[in-house]
């Protein structure tokens, strides 16, 4: 889809065909965190719950992806809805480089506190051992398997959602392939455990790089170099204000991540196991709604640089409707299916009740979820990322956090994972008065626009 569609096609189905190729790219993007969990899963308990420590340190980098991704995404978007395309390239080629800075830094601090960050989560001593194997090459190699992201935000900010799920859907197939040779072995490769999953994640990714980065700079021509120093400060500076706080407020999510593993650590290694399949499977869950999160912001950037607010503000709404009904269908298919799904993943009893208990109650409010993701997805398409901060300071450490840990007091596993839902389903319905609170004003923006309009013809005709 070209730009200018997204500034005059029909508002539902220009965000169809934007979300439906991204659905399918994340589908086999999750794969990567299925399949790695699932092949990791025979390796053992043990293994499984040092695999499971790992991703809130491998989300905070992956956040900070996010979070440049939806900066540089705001800002191309709205420069190409102004119409200028040469700005535009400045932006998303400046952008590219401060993320490969800012990401491999925060790795090298990764690898300089791999233990302390660990120990404090809650990990034991061989728990560390096995984690290290499997951190190490992913640190190293974090630019391999991240910057794909930010290139594909580039791609979505022109309103081409096909290209960014092709590339995510390659990635997830070789992954797919090469998972079980370098975990279990084949032919002269011997077998890795988990530093072979991290080898097939970074082989996988590499392909992702070499596509997007020709993409960017062959076909669409959207990468540029020999910028002026005062250039690239005006470009920081705008990619900055809108990803840093977007980062930052991404990254909260796997530091209460890490909060919310020591706290659940306390129950034994077996929940640990349980909390990582059931987190991998719920960000599954809810993939239609992490695809539409992708490809709304860029329509509403675009159309908010262009000026059409009635358009942004229906964009949402629907988006809205369609999101909680969309979740509720999913609910029943995972209340259905899960004590399958948990056997699928585990042996152990006790790691099979907790999955099960995970499904049938978390689910329950992911429609709420839903709105919280795309609220603040919306909220930094319209360049106000500190309301979004507030959101998920809101949503993690004043609700999830404390009903969490109250919750596993009063009931133990059962309760946090209760305390973890209501936490989600009362964050929804805050975001959503938040977001129509300020659709409204640019509605009421419109109006008085138009009736200024109208008022001038009024006195050019007398």
């Amino acid at each position: 889809m070209n730009s200018t569609a997204l500034l005059t096609a029909p508002v539902n189905s220009t965000l169809k065909s934007m979300t439906v190729p991204m659905t399918y790219g994340l589908i086999l993007m999750m794969s990567f965190n299925i399949v790695d969990t699932f092949f990791v899963s025979m390796l053992g308990t043990t293994s499984l719950a040092a695999f499971s420590f790992t991703f809130p340190v491998t989300f905070t980098l992956i956040s900070l992806a996010i979070g440049m991704g939806v900066g540089v995404s705001a800002v191309v978007a709205k420069t190409l809805g102004q119409d200028n395309k040469e700005l535009a390239r400045q932006h998303a080629s400046v952008a590219l480089i401060v993320s490969a800075i800012l990401i491999y830094g925060l790795a090298m601090v990764g690898v300089w506190l791999h233990d302390v960050i660990f120990s404090a989560m809650g990990a034991s001593t061989k728990e560390i051992e096995l984690i290290s194997l499997y951190m190490s090459p992913w640190l190293f190699g974090c630019l391999i398997l991240i910057m794909p992201m930010i290139g594909n935000s580039v791609m979505r900010a022109s309103g081409d959602t096909k290209t960014p799920a092709k590339v995510m859907g390659i990635g997830a197939i070789i992954n797919a392939i090469l998972d079980p040779i370098f975990i279990f072995g084949a032919g002269p490769i011997e077998p890795m455990g988990l530093q072979g999953a991290a080898i097939a994640s970074i082989l996988a990714s590499f392909v992702c790089c070499v596509i997007v980065f020709y993409r960017l700079t062959i076909s669409y021509q959207m990468l540029g170099w020999g910028y002026r120093l005062n250039q690239v400060i005006d470009s920081s500076k705008k990619l900055l204000a809108i990803g840093l706080p977007a980062a930052a407020s991404n990254m909260m999510t796997p530091i209460s991540s890490s909060i919310l593993t020591a706290i659940v650590a306390t129950y034994g290694s077996e929940a640990v196991a349980a909390f990582g399949v059931g987190g991998r499977i719920e960000s599954f869950a809810v993939i239609v709604v992490l695809a539409l999160s992708m490809s709304l912001p860029p329509f509403i950037s675009q159309n908010f640089g262009a000026g059409h607010y009635q358009r942004v503000k229906q964009g949402y709404f629907s988006s809205i409707k369609f999101v909680m009904l969309w979740q509720a269908a999913i609910y029943l298919i995972l209340a259905l299916s899960s004590g399958y799904i948990a056997r699928l993943f585990a042996t152990d009893p006790q790691v099979i009740e907790i999955i099960t208990l995970y499904l049938l109650i978390m689910p329950l409010t992911h429609g709420f979820a839903g709105i919280t993701i795309l609220s603040n997805s919306s909220l930094n398409a319209l360049h106000k990322p500190m309301i979004s901060i507030g959101l998920n300071i809101i949503r993690l450490f004043i609700l999830m956090l404390p009903l969490a840990f109250f919750g596993g007091y009063l009931g133990e596993v059962t309760g946090l994972i209760i305390g973890v839902a209501i936490a989600g389903g009362l964050t929804g319905l805050i975001a959503f008065v938040i977001m129509r609170f300020h659709l409204h004003q640019l509605a009421g923006n419109t109006n008085l626009s138009s009736q200024s309009n109208h008022d001038i013809a009024l006195e050019n005709s007398k």
